[in-house]
């Protein structure tokens, strides 16, 4: 299973980015997605998570109405679109899955979102 996260970088107070998740080594369309974050000196936490078809969907109080979770499973691929961007919300953002027989636990290698004039 491999996870690889893109489209962080550096933005300014109220712009917007769109980070990808590229997954491999599973069937994709069978498992939910999710991408956390985690800031400097804080706890690992859920931003946004998708059901395995997409019908479903879940968003941290914090980033609600900002941001929203996707995905394309022809693509094998889950996008975070992130709008009204905050310096609050500058982390390292992470693509996770819990997949395969085992339910395993696997994670990105994250993706560095910074928010700053």
């Amino acid at each position: 299973v491999q996870l690889v996260e893109s489209g962080g970088g550096l933005v300014q107070p109220g712009g917007s980015l769109r980070l990808s998740c590229a997954a491999s080594g599973f069937t994709f369309s069978s498992y939910a997605m999710s991408w956390y974050r985690q800031a400097p000196g804080k706890e690992r936490e859920l931003v946004a998570g998708i059901s395995s078809f997409g019908g479903s969907t879940n968003y941290a109080d914090s980033v609600k109405g900002r941001f929203t979770i996707s995905r394309d499973n022809v693509k094998n691929t889950v996008y975070l679109q992130m709008n009204s961007l905050e310096p609050d919300d500058t982390a390292v953002y992470y693509c996770y899955t819990k997949a395969g027989r085992l339910r395993r636990d696997y994670w990105g290698q994250g993706t560095q979102v910074t928010v700053s004039s």
